[in-house]
């Protein structure tokens, strides 16, 4: 059992939820949208495919994090000593190879946006791209996979993505949620940031600015949502949709608040930060409440 609580430790359970509720809505949605037959053991696999690929996302990056985890997160398994770097790499090559193979049956255009998402986070993590380095590039990578990519291939594996704008548009939403919302995970690590050459906007800008800079992150993407109406690119019920993007305005006001208020709380808090957890909240609630309106459509 103390093994597999080890690697239980080392996927990272929390940050597994997030993908699959966003796989998951994101086929709601494309249900709800094109009226297609849902086909429930295809949405299982890929829903189960997300939390296996970020598990070993997660785990290739605390690899190619060590020397950075050694200063900010000693207690994980691998700064701590308690797991060997042989016993990564065989549980990343698992997790990667068992994703991808769960998504080869469900269907191409699946499979190929998994297979994007999955080289994308090698090149986040790993040398010699390694776009963690760059202050922008790690954001928009991150918001490339958790976002827009993520909401695309829920809805492919109910319909075809190739025949309507629509699920693009509702990825851009979260693409632009996480380009900075995802910040808020980088403030606690600056020391060991800085110290691997992972500049970081908080390790290049510092935490006033990067809390400022990341703020509209939490506005803007809500506002896409009375705009997707307004140019008849959402088709979901309208004033659900509105509701949604009444109370994320709200909540994403009371995060700018939080970030804001005293920015160099946000070095000393952990991995942990309140801001850190909101960002994880609003992007699930922000996935259901979304595929909540579509599924209203249909009654």
């Amino acid at each position: 059992m103390a093994p597999l609580r080890l690697y239980w430790t080392f996927a990272r359970p929390f940050t597994l939820i997030p993908p699959m509720i966003g796989i998951f809505s994101g086929s709601l949605i494309g249900y709800g949208a094109s009226h297609a037959r849902f086909p429930v053991l295809k949405v299982a696999l890929a829903v189960l495919a997300a939390a296996v690929l970020n598990a070993g996302s997660n785990g290739l990056n605390q690899v190619c994090d060590l020397q950075n985890d050694r200063i900010n997160k000693p207690h994980r398994p691998l700064p701590s000593g308690k797991m060997t770097m042989r016993q990564a790499w065989i549980f990343i090559v698992l997790a990667y190879f068992a994703a991808l193979a769960m998504v080869a049956v469900v269907n191409a255009e699946t499979f190929l946006i998994y297979l994007t998402a999955a080289l994308a986070t090698v090149a986040y993590s790993a040398p010699p791209v390694r776009l963690k380095r760059n202050s922008v590039g790690s954001n928009l990578i991150i918001a490339l996979i958790r976002g827009e990519l993520l909401k695309v291939a829920g809805w492919a594996a109910v319909a075809t993505v190739l025949q309507s704008l629509e699920p693009w548009y509702i990825g851009f939403i979260y693409f632009v949620f996480l380009s900075g919302a995802t910040t808020t995970k980088d403030f606690a690590d600056i020391e060991g940031d800085r110290a691997a050459g992972c500049i970081t906007l908080p390790v290049r800008y510092g935490a006033t600015w990067s809390a400022r800079a990341i703020s509209p992150a939490f506005i803007a993407p809500w506002l896409l949502l009375p705009l997707g109406l307004e140019l008849k690119i959402l088709t979901g019920n309208p004033w659900a949709i509105i509701a949604l993007s009444v109370i994320m305005l709200a909540w994403g006001s009371y995060v700018i608040y939080l970030i804001n208020k005293d920015p160099y709380r946000l070095v000393t808090e952990g991995e942990n930060h309140p801001s850190w957890h909101h960002m994880y909240w609003m992007m699930m609630i922000g996935h259901l409440g979304l595929a909540g309106a579509y599924l209203i459509r249909l009654t």
